[in-house]
């Protein structure tokens, strides 16, 4: 949507005198930073993470406890909760077995939920609670919320309104009648509605006819959208959903103990159920309209295509895994949404699509936006749950035995007209993504500034709309095309729908990501997190910025449907090198082979009288046509089988052994460790 999300927050940090008081001595001194309880913030909440040394002691009281508690079992930090009246403790992240290892390593479990009365002074109760040497960190549990009005609807189409031709192109790559109304993927300049003082320009786009000659999705690619609710029914998408095999919708038992119940396409973190909704009032199908710019089924003859949504052939483009973090008229708590990143990641997410954020630090008072953390300092106090948990999924989402090592946190860059990007986008660590036009320059909306690492198509209407007019279905008569088209959601029902904002080009660059890991599967290269970043950046495009020279200035109509609305003037020069560079599927894909490194079996650890099985095909070119061989150094410790492409290990007798895997007329040797007191999992 043409606002992006925010948190409803008041964010300027100022300094606060502390009086103490008898219960908290008085040269108490720590390092954790005053906090600010801002505007949406639970009532009666506190987040607290605890330091390393406290682990045991938490362990053994939520054990006891069955994993909700009234204390902490520390005897310092209880007595303080009890003055403070504090009734409720729990750990955020529930314990996944097969994630729980890392999530230790990274100090995530040390991280609790405390509730109090709802009428207790949590400003004063932070300053309490930051006093003890216990607690190295605290925060308050804001409320995410909508930053745009859910009453207005973005511009419907039907599956009929597709089949219209608005202009001529026999060079469409799928049979998806919506495609030749997707600018945003092939640009030709041939539109209807380019105007006199608003044109289209060829190759403002993300170059996806291009990439698609060489690869069009891999299902082992996994999407996170952390948005609405996710129509998982959409006749556009349905294939495309990511699945969790082991659930069923509505199920009241964790079948898969991954710590949530019925999550079979996803989860709810709003209302906390695996039920995933769309059809409040409030719902504006954002989030499904960001999962088909990603992965729309390609080649079915319906509605649109996705970057990364397949050859038309089954099971052919990546997966869609649905977050949801809005739900009607509410959204998800910081919290919740912490949860939410790290799930991702803990259940086989590499990219995370976040259209929202704070608002921009530099946003604009008199359009009434509140402006947001200052910079990625004053963002990390404020909100180190947030900060941790992108962490979380950077380091920790793929596996260093695939394509990729690691996670891509993809965020938009925000709508406020500002000369900054918002956070979490302005994270160092992230990708952060602007917007442009049809005709390269930015949209009249967008953030912009030195801190945009990337930018793709995000429509404008003020730029393309006519001044006095607007819409609420699509009029082939008008010029609202210049806005992107994508699956959608009409009163519950599967629809297509024009939406504009950084929230729909930020899916062009995780469609684009998603697009090359999934060559990159083809390939049989491997990744780490940063250095595929930083091959999407080098790869993109910045020479459109010559086009700022040759306009030097950009019309357009703020408000544009208000009668009267009046004319501004954007200074283009003034934009250079700050909307960040233009992301070009094409040229990732073709620097993909000459990047990263080969994909290597792993060395595999397994216990006596165990087996374990392995997919060479993932490991080598072509791999599923290819014959295998092995042979073992010593049999006494090892037997392998090979049954079509499965490599089959038994594990013998203490002791360690090679194995060389003979594929064509390539081969890799790998050590297989054999342990008689192995774990379940293999590991020693």
């Amino acid at each position: 949507m043409k606002k992006v999300y925010i948190y409803a927050l008041a964010c300027a940090l100022t300094a606060v005198s502390c009086q103490d008081n008898d219960w908290v001595a008085d040269n108490a001194t720590s390092q954790v930073p005053e906090i600010e309880i801002p505007m949406g913030a639970a009532d009666g909440e506190l987040l607290i993470k605890f330091v390393p040394e406290m682990s045991d002691i938490l362990d053994q009281t939520l054990t006891r406890a069955g994993g909700v508690s009234t204390r902490s079992g520390i005897p310092s930090t209880d007595e303080v909760l009890s003055i403070l009246g504090a009734y409720h403790f729990e750990r955020v992240f529930p314990v996944d077995p097969k994630t729980e290892a890392r999530t230790r390593e990274a100090g995530m479990h040390l991280w609790y939920i405390v509730r109090f009365d709802k009428n207790t002074d949590l400003k004063e109760a932070a300053r309490q609670l930051r006093k003890l040497g216990e607690i190295s960190k605290i925060q308050s549990n804001p409320t995410i919320q909508r930053a745009y009005d859910p009453k207005k609807k973005p511009l419907y189409l039907s599956a009929n309104d597709l089949q219209y031709v608005t202009r001529t192109d026999e060079g469409l790559t799928f049979n998806d009648p919506g495609l030749k109304h997707q600018w945003h993927y092939q640009n030709k300049g041939n539109y209807a509605f380019v105007t006199e003082r608003a044109e289209a320009i060829a190759g403002s786009d993300v170059n996806c006819v291009e990439a698609w000659k060489s690869c069009k999705g891999d299902p082992s690619i996994i999407v996170a959208v952390l948005d609405e609710g996710v129509m998982w029914s959409h006749p556009d998408l349905k294939a495309n959903m990511w699945t969790n095999e082991s659930e069923e919708i509505g199920s009241t038992e964790d079948k898969d103990g991954n710590g949530y119940k019925g999550d079979r396409y996803g989860y709810n973190f709003v209302k906390n159920t695996g039920v995933i909704s769309w059809t409040s009032a409030e719902d504006t199908g954002h989030g499904t309209h960001v999962a088909g710019t990603i992965a729309a089924v390609n080649g079915n003859g319906t509605g649109v295509s996705g970057i990364a949504g397949g050859d038309g052939t089954e099971n052919s483009g990546v997966k869609i895994m649905t977050c949801q973090l809005f739900d009607g008229q509410y959204g998800a708590t910081l919290a919740a949404e912490a949860k939410a990143i790290k799930y991702a990641a803990d259940n086989g997410a590499v990219i995370l699509q976040c259209s929202w954020g704070y608002n921009s630090p530099d946003a604009n008072e008199a359009l009434g936006y509140v402006p947001g953390p200052k910079n990625e300092q004053d963002w990390e106090n404020q909100y180190p749950l947030e900060k941790e948990a992108l962490d979380y999924f950077i380091h920790n989402a793929g596996s260093p035995n695939g394509v990729i090592d690691g996670g891509l946190a993809i965020f938009a860059s925000g709508n406020e007209y500002a000369p900054s990007s918002s956070f979490p986008a302005g994270y160092s660590k992230c990708i952060s993504v602007s917007a442009i036009a049809a005709d390269y320059t930015p949209s009249s909306y967008t953030n912009y500034g030195t801190e945009i690492t990337l930018c793709a198509p995000g429509g404008d209407g003020d730029y393309y709309g006519r001044p006095g007019t607007a819409e609420d279905h699509f009029d082939w008569e008008t010029e609202t095309q210049g806005l992107i088209l994508s699956t959608g959601i009409k009163n519950g029902q599967p629809a297509y729908t024009y939406m504009e904002g950084t929230s729909m080009a930020c899916p062009h660059v995780s469609g684009v990501a998603a697009l090359g890991l999934s060559y990159a599967v083809k390939q049989r290269r491997h990744f780490k997190a940063a250095e595929f970043k930083e091959l999407m950046i080098q790869t993109a495009n910045s020479e459109f910025y010559q086009e700022y020279d040759r306009k030097v200035e950009k019309l357009y109509y703020y408000n544009h449907a208000t009668i009267g609305a009046s004319p501004t003037l954007m200074n283009l020069i003034d934009r250079k090198g700050k909307m960040g560079k233009l992301v070009d599927a094409g040229a990732l894909l073709k620097a993909i082979g000459n990047h990263g490194s080969d994909m290597i079996v792993p060395n595999v650890y397994l216990a006596t009288g165990k087996s374990t099985s392995i997919d060479l095909a993932r490991y080598f070119i072509d791999g599923e046509s290819l014959n295998y061989s092995c042979t073992v150094a010593n049999e006494n410790i090892a037997t392998t089988s090979v049954d079509k492409t499965i490599l089959t290990i038994n594990g013998i007798a203490d002791g360690s052994t090679t194995v060389t895997i003979q594929a064509g007329s390539k081969s890799q040797t790998i050590t297989i460790t054999v342990r008689k007191n192995a774990g379940g999992s293999g590991w020693l």
